[in-house]
């Protein structure tokens, strides 16, 4: 009997960390910015802020549990390891698919606002064409893919320092406007801010999905934890640094009418034309929508193979090493949203829905915590951690619902 083919591990920490990096750049700020800005006015980065120390708590315990659990389809395992239902651990790989799904839908969307800089095609077409051609650089290989993401990674972040380089001269403003920035302590003033939060923390997204390709990692004990602190840290040293800038450069209400935030803010601080960072926000968005393509295509794949879902999703084509069948569902699954859907809804669909996983997640490690509290070879983190991560993420859950009620 032959064995079955199996996931190639081959990323290293540095192809791992520019992986999250990606899909964390790509899926928020390229395209969000200005939505937030609308929402929390100049306490936009007021907003990234707070969606940071959101995403923070929760990342230190996938950086635990992804060393405990080193497995693709991460959190349906860890939600089984931890509070052994079953039921919920399909549940949450299946609200995991979704999210990867919506959030890639998103990112399609947005793409379509920097292509209109170089080309007035329809909005359906652009969507379309980009949608498949991401499908099939997923389905060609997980280091072809990878490698694809980290070369468009490094045009991101060139992308962001090349904005602070040219509008960077608002920041120069800072001391003196500083107070504006500071929100006083009023209830509609921070009820802004808070929904402002909840738009950006999708902004955050990404680093989670780090873990669905553990069986793809050399050393994934080791380099998975430093990965995550690492794609989360950068990518919020630079949300904040872009954000007050965009504050400091623009009026909120300017920022958010435009489909290609960047874009505006690179005019308004030379007066040229934005064809660089277009190009750049260009590659930025279709590198996020890749990189979430990949990872549900690895949670279904993760799924079949624990005998949760139909054993065909597990398959993997001998050649390309990737599970061909799960990435053309999710492929197909994107398009159809894509196409359905607006940006600020898919974004905060997927927001409410990550929200959901890691209240999960990191109940699900206090439980593992409070059965093994230092497994050997693994750094654990206090456990006041993951009750922060819980609690707070359990809460904007609860603010979400309340706001979508009145």
């Amino acid at each position: 009997m032959t064995e079955p083919v199996t996931l190639k591990r081959s990323l290293s920490l540095w192809l791992i960390t520019f992986y999250g990096l990606g899909t964390i750049l790509g899926a928020g700020i390229y395209v969000l910015i200005g939505k937030v800005a609308a929402t929390a006015g100049l306490y936009a980065p007021v907003a990234f802020l707070v969606a940071a120390l959101l995403a923070g708590f929760s990342a230190f315990s996938y950086a635990e549990l992804s060393a405990r659990f080193p497995k693709s389809a991460g959190e349906a395992v860890y939600v089984e390891e931890g509070l052994h239902l079953r039921g919920l651990s399909i549940l949450v790989g299946g609200l995991i698919i979704l999210t990867g799904i919506v959030s890639a839908a998103t990112i399609a969307n947005g793409f379509v606002g920097y292509l209109h800089v170089f080309v007035a095609i329809p909005d359906w077409l652009a969507i379309t064409m980009v949608v498949l051609g991401l499908g099939a650089l997923a389905a060609w290989g997980i280091r072809e893919s990878v490698l694809a993401a980290t070369a468009i990674t490094l045009f991101e972040v060139g992308g962001l320092l090349f904005i602070l380089f040219v509008a960077g001269g608002s920041l120069g403003q800072l001391p003196e406007r500083l107070p504006e920035l500071l929100p006083p302590l009023q209830a509609g003033i921070w009820q802004g801010i808070l929904l402002g939060a909840a738009l950006a923390f999708y902004a955050f997204i990404g680093f989670e999905d780090m873990v669905n390709v553990a069986e793809e990692v050399k050393n994934p004990e080791r380099d998975l934890p430093r990965a995550i602190l690492l794609a989360l840290g950068i990518s919020t040293t630079l949300y904040l640094l872009v954000a007050l800038t965009a504050v400091l450069a623009l009026p909120p209400e300017e920022l958010a009418t435009s489909r290609a935030p960047l874009a505006m803010i690179y005019t308004h601080a030379t007066g040229g034309s934005p064809v660089v960072i277009s190009l750049i926000s260009l590659f930025a968005v279709v590198n996020g929508a890749l990189i979430q393509i990949i990872m549900s295509s690895r949670v279904l794949y993760g799924m079949s193979r624990a005998g949760w879902l139909h054993a065909a999703l597990g398959n993997v084509h001998p050649f390309t090493r990737t599970p061909l069948l799960a990435t053309a569902l999710v492929t197909l699954a994107v398009l159809t949203l894509a196409l359905w859907l607006p940006l600020e809804t898919l974004a905060r669909i997927t927001s409410f829905i990550m929200l959901i996983v890691f209240s999960l997640i990191n109940l699900s490690l206090l439980r593992i915590k409070r059965r093994d509290p230092k497994p050997a070879g693994v750094r654990v983190i206090p456990g006041w951690i993951p009750w922060a991560g819980f609690l707070s993420s359990s809460a904007f859950v609860l603010y979400q619902l309340a706001a979508m009620v009145a």
